[in-house]
């Protein structure tokens, strides 16, 4: 058997048959890339690639760079290592390493026609012109290498990838994303084991209409790839769109906790720990009602940065953010938005679950914090004047997606100004033009972009204005769009119950009642939606 046939047979069963080739690497997903490099390059080099396909570049750089130096004229290699600079779902991309990585490449009498085709393709990603460009040039390579050999899963994986690399935030239409997963769809039925087939099926689907079709995907990625910790965070995304909290809750906790041992075992910067899945069961927490759980998350990022400094904790914003908004303790906000805490997460984006690279190009709203917003949303909602030169001076600037965030953020603050005033035809017609440009804007890939939902904060000024049947359309559309978020399941009980409509109240907080089943127990909201359960059923 040749040598790279039998590492593929030992990645298949699990086995530990080949020098280098340990159970770490089964952990990771069964993949298949015969090359022309030496069986002990080979064993490094598949590593790497099942590490690329869940997105642990950290390890993939590793494991390519092994490669090469076991085997310094091994191309495929240098292909693995400018792959791993790339990481395209984030837009982010170390161009300047991947250039200098790809200059080491260099025409050889071991090269096969596919390393070769392969090899093309990434020189297309590193070529010309900005990033999306370069994105659309690539991927225009790959379909072309994936056509011309339809039993390569590798070049459809990757043509996959590069499809889902080239949509943008304020993108229209989910075509892309519906051909990508089509064809991930198809490498998972032949190969139930590959790790990109899952991985990308579950991000071609990320919205609440077609989540449905990644679910068993979803079910199934952490044990194609349990050594990853993205492959156990990853899960959760269809989770959220389909509101199933207690799955997303059991995905973060498991991608925590693996990137935690993952950093320990390495001794690695507390930085390369997990903060994304971190952030995201913050969230998670909240929608069922455990804020205590999710305080004591926020209170130990604080506790990290006190003890570590500030560059030791990412995500901390948003993370933060979450909590103030959705258990409306706006007298929080300040300590929890204190100087000293504002500045410990400069990558405070929604989808950036790694450390970036040292020289990227990202798109700047990623960067945007989201501390001046909640601080105004906070005085606002007491009463007092908003922050609105803050929140215009953190508007990005020549990223129209991320302006569109801020201008229905600025709308947001402005409104509930209002509301506290009781100016609710100002506020209103505030909110309406929010809930327009949100609906510009594709349902969140997690936690709310805008941290307030729009619709869902035009309902609750409805609420205020005395008009609960227009509410309850703005929380219907605010469901539709977030699934189960256990504000507008509020708000709908509530403005069901003010409309007089009995059946639809007691359904909503029955709704409310079964995502609660493990909330704090001393919730004003959790006893008023037992109170009108139980004398719904006593009628």
């Amino acid at each position: 058997m040749k040598p790279f046939r039998r590492l593929l047979w030992c990645l298949m069963l699990g086995a530990a048959c080949a020098p280098g080739l340990t159970a770490q690497t089964a952990q990771l997903g069964k993949v298949e890339f015969p090359t022309s490099g030496s069986a002990a390059a080979q064993t490094h080099f598949l590593r790497g690639l099942a590490a690329l396909h869940s997105f642990w570049y950290e390890e993939a750089l590793e494991a390519f760079r092994e490669a090469t130096r076991v085997d310094p004229d091994f191309m495929m290699g240098y292909w693995g290592e400018a792959m791993a600079h790339n990481h395209s779902l984030w837009e982010e991309q170390d161009t300047e390493a991947a250039r200098k990585v790809l200059g080491k490449v260099r025409e050889t009498p071991r090269l096969t026609a596919r390393e070769r085709a392969y090899l093309g393709a990434v020189r297309a990603l590193y070529g010309e012109g900005d990033k999306l460009a370069r994105d659309l040039a690539y991927a225009a390579v790959m379909e072309k290498v994936a056509r011309d050999d339809p039993d390569d899963q590798e070049a459809a994986a990757f043509y996959a990838l590069a499809l889902l690399g080239t949509v943008r935030p304020a993108d229209k239409g989910f075509r892309r994303q519906v051909q990508a997963g089509a064809i991930a769809l198809e490498i998972y039925r032949k190969n139930p084991g590959h790790p990109g087939a899952a991985h990308y099926i579950i991000h071609a689907f990320d919205d609440p209409e077609h989540a449905i079709l990644a679910l068993p995907a979803a079910r199934r990625y952490a044990e194609i790839a349990p050594e990853a910790h993205h492959a156990r965070h990853m899960p959760s995304h269809i989770f959220l769109q389909l509101g199933m909290w207690p799955e997303a809750v059991a995905s973060n906790e498991s991608a925590w906790a693996a990137s935690e041992a993952w950093v320990k075992r390495r001794n690695l910067p507390l930085n390369l720990r997990d903060y994304h899945s971190y952030h995201w069961l913050t969230y998670v927490y909240l929608q069922q009602g455990r804020y205590r759980e999710a305080r004591t998350l926020v209170d130990r990022l604080r506790q990290t940065m006190r003890e570590s400094g500030r560059e030791s904790v990412r995500h901390y914003d948003v993370t933060a953010a979450a909590f103030v908004v959705e258990t409306q303790r706006w007298d929080q906000a300040a300590a929890l938005f204190e100087p000293e805490a504002k500045a410990a997460s400069a990558d405070a984006g929604e989808h950036a679950g790694h450390s970036a690279p040292q020289a990227v190009t990202r798109s700047s709203y990623r960067g945007q914090s989201v501390a001046p917003f909640v601080r105004s949303l906070a005085a606002a909602a007491g009463g007092a004047e908003g922050e609105f030169a803050a929140l215009r001076a953190a508007r990005p600037v020549g990223e129209a997606y991320g302006a569109k965030v801020a201008e229905i953020r600025e709308l947001e603050v402005a409104a509930t100004a209002a509301a506290a005033k009781a100016a609710y035809e100002e506020a209103l017609k505030l909110m309406q033009r929010a809930a327009a440009l949100e609906e510009e804007m594709a349902p969140p890939s997690g936690p709310p972009t805008l941290v307030k939902p729009a619709h869902e904060l035009y309902g609750e000024i409805l609420l205020r204005a005395g008009k609960p049947k227009e509410a309850a359309g703005q929380f219907k559309v605010a469901l539709l769009r977030q699934p189960n978020r256990a504000r507008s399941l509020l708000g709908a009980a509530r403005a069901a119950a003010q409309a007089g409509d009995r059946a639809a109240a007691s359904a909503a907080y029955s709704d409310l009642l079964r995502v609660w089943q493990r909330a704090d127990p001393e919730l004003p909201e959790l006893k008023e939606a037992r109170d009108y359960v139980g004398q719904a059923s006593a009628r």
